[in-house]
C-alpha cells in the first residue's frame, strides 16, 4: 500500500465513514489535486469523492466556511451532496458519476460545455445561498501580501506599481456596488464537472459572497477562452447583451484575479508545492495582468463601470 492509500484510509476512518474493517472492501484512486489530495473511494457504500487537505493551506482557507458553502451549494444543487466533514480539512462527498472534469482545452473545443458553465454560474448567484465569508478583493490581495512578508519569495518587478494603479479599480467598482452573491470564487476549468446535461460545480475553498462578475471574469481566465468563446460565456451568462458596467466589471475582473492569484501562486511556491512550476505561473499571472490594465480599452472599462447602469 503506498502513502497516499494509506493516509486516504486513515483519512475515511476519521470521518467515520468506514470501519477499519470494512477498509480491506474498497479501491481507492487518486484523482490529482492542486493543492489537495482527491481520491476516488468505491466499496460497500457506493463511489464518493475523499478530499485530503494540502500542507500549509491552513494559512489562507479557513475549512468551516468552506463547509457551509460547499452545503449550501449542494443543497441549491450546483455542487455534489456533502457526506462528511471535519475542521481540519477532510471532507466526502458523493462522486458525480459519467462526467468529464474540464480543462481549458475541453472548454474550447465545446461552446455548450461554456454555455452550461455560464448558466450554472448564474444559477449559483441566484440559488439565495448564504455563505459566511466575504470575499473582498483588496483584502485578500493584504493577507497573502503578510503572509508572503514571512516567507523567503520575492514578488514580481512592479507588483507594488500595479497594485497601486489598481487604486483606480477599487474607486470605479465602488461607486456602483454590485449586492453579494454567494459566489465560487475560484473557478478554475477543473473545477467544472460536465455530465452533458448539467454542469457541476465543485471546490468550495475560496467561496464567499462577492461581486457575482467577479466568477465569470475570473472564469474567462481560467479556461483561456477565445475571443469567440468569451461571446459564449457572456451571452448564456447575461441572456442576453451585458450592459457597458456589467461588461466593464466583467473585464475588470479579468485582470484582477490574476492580480490576486499571482500572490497565491507565490504562497504555493513558498510552501515548495510539488504540483506545478509556481514561479512560472505567477509570472505568467502577472504579466497578463498588466498587459491587460495598460491596454487601451481598459480606461473606458473603467468609466464605464464608475457611472453605472443609470447613464
Amino acid at each position: 500500500m503506498n502513502l497516499d492509500q494509506e493516509d486516504a484510509r486513515l483519512a475515511l476512518q476519521a470521518l467515520n465513514f468506514y470501519t477499519a474493517g470494512d477498509l480491506a472492501n474498497i479501491s481507492i484512486e487518486r484523482l490529482g489535486g492542486t493543492t489537495n489530495r482527491v481520491f476516488l473511494v468505491a466499496g460497500p457504500r457506493g463511489r464518493h469523492v475523499l478530499r485530503i487537505p494540502g500542507q500549509g493551506t491552513e494559512e489562507y482557507i479557513n475549512r468551516r466556511v468552506e463547509a457551509i458553502a460547499a452545503r449550501a451549494t449542494s443543497d441549491a444543487g450546483i455542487s455534489p451532496k456533502v457526506i462528511a466533514s471535519a475542521e481540519n480539512g477532510l471532507m466526502i462527498s458523493e462522486a458525480v458519476e459519467n462526467c468529464v472534469t474540464m480543462t481549458p482545452v475541453k472548454f474550447n473545443s465545446s461552446p455548450q460545455s461554456i454555455a452550461r458553465a455560464g448558466a450554472t454560474m448564474r444559477a449559483l448567484h441566484r440559488s439565495g445561498a448564504v455563505f459566511d465569508f466575504r470575499f473582498e478583493l483588496f483584502s485578500m490581495i493584504d493577507d497573502y501580501l503578510r503572509v508572503l512578508s514571512t516567507k523567503d519569495v520575492a514578488l514580481p518587478e512592479g507588483y507594488h506599481q500595479a497594485l497601486a494603479s489598481a487604486e483606480s479599480v477599487r474607486r470605479a467598482l465602488s461607486a456602483h456596488p454590485l449586492p453579494l452573491k454567494p459566489c465560487h470564487c475560484d473557478p478554475l476549468a477543473e473545477n467544472f464537472l460536465d455530465t452533458a446535461d448539467r454542469m457541476w460545480i465543485v471546490d468550495w475553498e475560496y467561496s464567499g459572497m462577492n461581486d457575482p462578475l467577479w466568477d465569470v471574469g475570473d472564469f474567462a481566465v481560467e479556461a483561456e477562452l477565445t475571443e469567440e468563446n468569451e461571446k459564449v460565456l457572456i451571452g448564456a451568462y447575461f441572456e442576453g447583451a451585458p450592459t457597458p458596467a456589467e461588461m466593464g466589471r466583467y473585464v475588470i475582473y479579468k485582470a484582477m484575479c490574476d492580480l490576486l492569484w499571482t500572490l497565491w501562486g507565490l504562497i504555493q511556491l513558498a510552501n515548495k508545492n510539488p504540483a506545478d512550476d509556481f514561479e512560472a505561473y505567477a509570472q505568467k499571472r502577472f504579466g497578463r495582468c498588466r498587459k491587460l490594465m495598460e491596454s487601451a480599452g481598459f480606461p473606458e472599462h473603467l468609466r464605464n463601470v464608475a457611472k453605472g447602469d443609470w447613464q
